[in-house]
């Protein structure tokens, strides 16, 4: 990426990494943890996640519109909006997120509803700093790079970090509870919680540690200002074949009288009224709503599903994750190339398909052939196709941004409001709707299906979803936002208009 140095793009990369490190204990673990190791049954097991995902859900529209303000505090100017807010949330994470995993302190013989009120407060700050740290750092991609190309390779290293760390967690998982010989249980129990308190702890230190070089090496940019003009003045330009702004000259101005002012603006600032009217905003919404779907509820459900439905040994828990997720990380090494050369578009739906594929599998896949061989395959695929969906819908969602950094913030927000809230009413309705009430596995004949209809219903169905949203996008421009301003800052009327950019699948840079 041009203009960008290898220790900026490194220092990017990892600035999310105690996010995703605590998101993997969040999604794949929490449920087995509250279920398996502390024995509350499915309903409250789904209450405390639904807690933090509405929690997320509600903080993360108003660290997008906070973290889009010009705040005047000293310490914000100085080190800049986005980092200010990274900050704060690594302190929240770091502060809160170890007392969910270390049991009911002092109240372990409780009744579960009054140790579901001890976790709920370290739930939410935990899930407030969870949103400021990801809204923060994925708000830095617009400002960082307008290529689009180069935004999709920023998400890739983003996204391969966050492989990363997910493998790691499963890693130390799988030593933790792999490593005790002493252990005959074949599954997850109440003996394994000091276990688990182990691995958080572990990962933690890991993550404080990568946080503080994200704030070593990255170095916030100002967000671009808007320069006055003379009022009533009218301006074509273009672009040239590489896309270069051309100045406007006689030729092409209305008055050639008219002074031509020494910068002319390439965008007008949006809005979170102006988001909130574009119809593009709400289709991206849905696409990356269905992705997240996709890939959070695979992520928390294959460790049930390896538990509850196919029986394996505990440490499969750790192993089959780390598959899925080797399998991703793979795919973040050609998801620049993928993107340029069939396009964002199309590597969507692709990944799409290679994601339903792999729900079709697991509603076909029983007997010990199943799960010695073919659970790798089908592991690996859900990896795979999740990764490309993942990716690909961030840059998407980039691409709608645009040039409109000044609200990126906001947009990211949303997007994330719509997955959080999504994912956490439907993880709360699957707890539910269990037909298992007691707090062990193997209570009842129907829980050994109920798992794989789950994977196949309803992250096959997310798949399904994202990929009609994308269909819907087909004959669009995404982020095209070409219309003329009547109201402008300083009374400035002035109508901008851009020949297209060659790159079916880029940014206009002009709305």
């Amino acid at each position: 990426m041009a203009g960008l140095s290898v220790h900026t793009r490194f220092g990017y990369g990892v600035g999310h990494v105690l996010n995703d490190l605590c998101s993997a204990m969040w999604f794949t673990y929490l449920l087995i943890y509250f279920h398996h190791v502390l024995l509350f049954n499915n309903s409250l097991s789904g209450v405390v996640l639904l807690i933090g995902q509405v929690a997320d859900a509600l903080a993360t529209p108003f660290v997008g519109q906070e973290a889009d303000r010009t705040d005047d505090l000293p310490f914000c100017t100085r080190y800049g909006r986005r980092k200010t807010w990274h900050l704060l949330g690594t302190a929240c994470v770091i502060c809160a997120f170890p007392f969910i995993f270390l049991g009911c302190l002092g109240c372990n013989y409780s009744h579960d509803w009054a140790q579901v009120i001890y976790y709920a407060p370290f739930v939410v700050i935990f899930q407030f700093g969870w949103a400021a740290t990801q809204i923060s750092h994925l708000a830095l991609i617009p400002s960082i790079t307008q290529d689009p190309h180069d935004r999709t390779e920023l998400n890739a290293v983003r996204y391969g970090f966050t492989v990363m760390s997910n493998i790691t967690v499963y890693i130390v998982t799988w030593l933790v509870l792999g490593l005790d010989t002493t252990s005959s249980s074949s599954g997850v129990g109440p003996e394994d919680g000091a276990k688990f308190r182990y691995i958080v702890l572990i990962v933690l230190l890991i993550g404080a540690a990568f946080a503080g070089v994200f704030h070593a090496l990255v170095k916030e940019s100002k967000t671009p200002q808007y320069e006055n003009m003379s009022p009533d003045v009218e301006v074509n330009t273009s672009s040239d074949a590489h896309g270069s702004q051309m100045h406007p000259d006689d030729s092409t101005s209305r008055d050639r009288s008219l002074p031509v002012p020494h910068c002319v603006p390439t965008h007008f600032r949006m809005t979170s009224t102006d988001w909130l009217k574009n119809h593009q905003f709400y289709q991206v919404a849905v696409l990356y709503m269905g992705t997240r779907l996709f890939c959070n509820l695979t992520q928390a459900y294959v460790p049930i599903y390896l538990q509850d439905s196919l029986h394996m040994p505990e440490e499969s828990v750790a192993y089959i994750p780390l598959v899925m997720y080797i399998a991703g990380f793979l795919m973040t090494t050609v998801m620049r190339s993928l993107n340029k050369f069939i396009g964002r578009k199309a590597s969507f739906i692709l990944g799409s398909i290679i994601g339903g594929s792999a729900c079709i599998a697991v509603w076909f896949g029983t007997g010990n052939l199943y799960k010695k061989y073919i659970l790798y395959v089908v592991a690996s695929l859900l990896g795979a196709g999740g990764s490309i969906m993942l990716i690909t819908s961030l840059s998407i969602t980039a691409d709608l941004i645009g040039p409109n950094v000044e609200s990126g913030a906001f947009v990211y927000g949303a997007m994330s409001f719509t997955d959080k809230l999504s994912n956490g009413v439907a993880i709360m309705l699957i707890q539910n709707l269990n037909p298992c009430t007691a707090p062990l596995r193997n209570c009842c004949p129907m829980c050994s299906s109920y798992y794989r209809d789950v994977l196949f219903y309803c992250c096959g169905g997310a798949s399904l979803l994202s990929l009609l949203a994308i269909l819907t996008l087909l004959p669009i421009k995404i982020g095209d936002r070409r219309k003329e301003y009547t109201a402008v800052p300083q009374g400035l009327r002035a109508r901008v208009t851009s020949a297209s950019d060659d790159d079916d699948d880029g940014v206009d840079v002009l709305p």
